[in-house]
């Protein structure tokens, strides 16, 4: 059967600006791909990543090169693993759901998925201003803290005092050297910090290998998809599963399976995107030792039914989002 495949680019307003150790934004750039069949529609959303080599431009016109009778089987070998083919496998999966009734985890065999605790993120800036929005939000169970500079320690301090009651994880989207985490890592447990992030360029992360780990190390940029799992022996000791770096939920859920078959612990994260990007990430990390699907919170505008987040966490999709 052939599908109408369209395809669109989107922005979405954030309430303020997010930084990393990479740069800041003010808006989720994200591509929209809907799959119909002229009788049922799905849908699925990717974030294009720079980190990557991904811009809006270069996913649509990946997806725009795809046949029209391309499948979710077919489309595994059609485009690699990445931003283009999430957005068209977590449309197919909404489509499938669509087409027989069902939901998309009856589809995938398991279990009706709960509301799970998600981090909440805190950007990158000035100890003080980190401190304050750590205060802000002191009443969330988890917070994650965007790092990645030679001088961390006062905004680890100071998040700490913002917010003396949360679980803390620590992302630094590969900004530290092996020195500076390990003159970091013993701080990090004092601190109370639970797990840590991508400490090192996953091009320089064999520098890991021999290094003390007092809080659990986790592959962000160095995993990606199943044919990762090889190069992270040594290194870490969880696994940060995202759509956009899988290539989309088939991936995933083979991804998530095969590492916890290695021993791996999971985390399941996101790209800032909009409620519909979120959406298949609920299904996976059930589960999950952290979930970090909070990109919503994070916008000032969203989808007409957007997922819903209250005090149990981040709930799973309506119908009429996806799946």
């Amino acid at each position: 059967m052939t599908l109408k495949i369209e395809v669109a680019a989107e922005s979405f307003r954030l309430a303020q600006a997010f930084r990393i150790s990479r740069g800041a934004k003010t808006e989720a750039q994200v591509i929209a791909v809907t799959l119909s069949d002229g009788t049922h529609a799905g849908r699925g959303e990717c974030v294009p990543y720079p980190r990557y080599g991904e811009t809006q431009e270069s996913v649509a016109a990946l997806i725009r090169g795809l046949p029209a009778d391309v499948t979710r089987e077919s489309l595994q070998d059609l485009l690699p693993a990445g931003a283009a083919r999430n957005a068209v496998d977590c449309a197919f999966w909404d489509l499938e759901a669509k087409r027989a009734g069902r939901r998309a985890w009856d589809l995938a065999g398991l279990p009706v998925p709960g509301p799970v605790i998600t981090a909440y993120t805190l950007g990158l800036d000035t100890p003080e201003a980190m401190q304050a929005n750590a205060a802000k939000n002191a009443f969330r169970p988890l917070l994650k803290i965007k790092l990645g500079t030679p001088d961390d320690m006062p905004r680890l301090e100071a998040v700490r005092a913002g917010a003396p009651a949360s679980e803390i994880i620590v992302d630094a989207n590969e900004g530290w050297s092996a020195e500076v985490y390990a003159d970091l890592a013993p701080h990090l447990a004092r601190l109370g910090v639970t797990l840590v992030e991508q400490p090192l360029p996953a091009g320089a992360d064999e520098a890991l290998i021999g290094l003390d780990r007092p809080v659990p190390v986790c592959a962000d940029e160095s995993a990606h998809d199943r044919a990762s799992l090889r190069h992270l022996k040594g290194k870490y000791d969880v696994i940060n599963i995202k759509l956009d770096k899988t290539g989309g939920l088939t991936e995933a859920l083979a991804l998530k399976a095969a590492a916890m078959a290695e021993g791996y612990g999971i985390m399941v994260g996101c790209m800032v995107g909009s409620s519909l990007a979120m959406a298949p990430g609920v299904m996976l990390a059930q589960g999950a030792r952290v979930t970090d699907l909070d990109a919503p919170l994070l916008l000032a505008e969203d989808r007409d039914t957007p997922i819903v987040y209250d005090e149990a966490g981040i709930h799973p999709p309506e119908p009429a989002l996806w799946g």
